[in-house]
């Protein structure tokens, strides 16, 4: 990202979409189809404390303003575990919050404990850079979508099914109906948005898939790989 920074160090991006790690990587289980499993995803997704996860957040988030265009957008992913966090410093930072979006979950996995509700819900925060831009929301189309009503904050949208994984698989991929509609909602045709945790590339399949341009960060190898061949598919050359 700081290489991006130092390129475009006025900013750039029309509109960027991140889903970075939630520290969640804790040695537990959940239930998958039925069975135990891991709730390990990698190394980068375990807690170095707090206060660690918090600078790194800070960090990202930084960038991250400083990247985006005055009148432009970011949305960010996160569940109970951090989204607080995630706030709290978007605001101290300049953001200014729009909405909070629940993504509903049709069919979670159940909670094994029984000592407390079943997690069925993200939440997204939409941001804008600066309070009196005027950012881009296509309030029309959404209303289209849903039957001619006001499209509301609570989204229910299923898992990523198969189709989206024929190349491979990421822990926490989010599923192309979710992204799709933040591209269509806040960015315009031939807009260039950004995804510093490129992971699985479903941002950039979304933003191609709907004719905007895209750029994306991803450390791990085998991810980036995934990545770079989903997005192949999706592009009249590779990117």
């Amino acid at each position: 990202m700081r290489r991006i920074l130092d390129k475009h160090p006025q900013g750039r991006f029309d509109m960027i979409f991140v889903d970075p790690p939630y520290y969640l990587s804790n040695d537990g289980i959940t239930c998958h189809n039925g069975q135990a499993v891991s709730v390990n995803k990698g190394n980068w997704d375990k807690s170095r404390g707090i206060a660690a996860d918090m600078e790194a957040y800070e960090e990202w988030l930084r960038l991250c303003y400083a990247l985006l265009r005055p009148d432009a957008t970011i949305w960010v992913c996160g569940t109970q575990h951090n989204i607080y966090l995630i706030g709290y410093l978007m605001q101290t930072i300049g953001y200014h919050i729009l909405n909070n979006i629940t993504w509903e979950k049709p069919n979670p996995p159940p909670n094994l404990s029984c000592r407390y509700f079943t997690h069925a819900t993200e939440t997204l925060l939409w941001a804008k850079k600066h309070k009196k831009a005027r950012h881009t929301y296509h309030y029309e189309l959404m209303r289209a979508e849903n039957y001619g009503k006001q499209m509301k904050s609570v989204w229910r949208i299923a898992p990523p099914p198969r189709a989206e994984k024929q190349y491979g698989k990421h822990p926490t991929q989010k599923p192309l109906a979710l992204v799709e509609r933040c591209i269509r909602a806040a960015s315009n045709p031939d807009d260039l948005i950004f995804d510093p945790f490129m992971g699985s590339g479903t941002t950039g399949v979304a933003a191609l898939r709907h004719g905007r341009r895209f750029c994306g960060c991803e450390r791990d190898s085998t991810y980036y790989e995934l990545a770079n061949k989903r997005l192949e598919s999706n592009h009249e050359s590779p990117l």
